[in-house]
């Protein structure tokens, strides 16, 4: 007979808060682009960081810019959403597709102008085209380590 994993949990276990929750969330997205930027430093070429605790705080900075685009981005969708006609969803994706470009060259400088040189993504296009390779890869780290994680339920 095999134990329920109920069984194994404490009497006093709450459910997560939404604060908690969130809190979980957001951690847990540092720490995945924490190790897929230092995985870009060891095997690319491409991306220098002087330290750990650089590469830690440029995860955290990336994790907040990257949520603030994303905010923007559905921001104008429903701006347009909001609108009647062929000629306004095209306008919507359109502008959708501006901000999330757009904003990996205000990345790039937020992180240019914090770092100096401790960090920097080096390549075509002033390490444009680097740090998108990098940004997508941590989108799909996340997107796959959630995935996993609502497999688990």
């Amino acid at each position: 007979m095999t134990p329920k994993i109920d069984n194994l949990m404490p009497v006093s276990a709450d459910v997560p808060s939404t604060k908690q929750r969130l809190f979980v969330r957001y951690f847990t997205g540092i720490l995945i682009d924490l190790v897929v930027l230092n995985l870009f430093v060891e095997y690319s070429g491409r991306v220098f960081i002087s330290s750990f605790t650089i590469s830690l705080l440029a995860a955290i900075m990336l994790q907040l810019l990257l949520k603030l685009t994303i905010v923007v981005e559905h921001w104008v969708g429903d701006f347009f959403k909001s609108k009647l006609g062929g000629f306004m969803v095209f306008l919507r994706f359109f502008f959708a597709w501006l901000v999330l470009f757009g904003s990996k060259f205000v990345i790039l400088e937020a992180i240019s102008l914090v770092f100096g040189n401790n960090v920097r993504f080096e390549g075509a296009f002033h390490g444009m085209v680097t740090l998108i390779v990098v940004v997508v890869t941590m989108l799909i780290a996340e997107e796959a380590i959630v995935r996993f994680y609502r497999k688990l339920n």
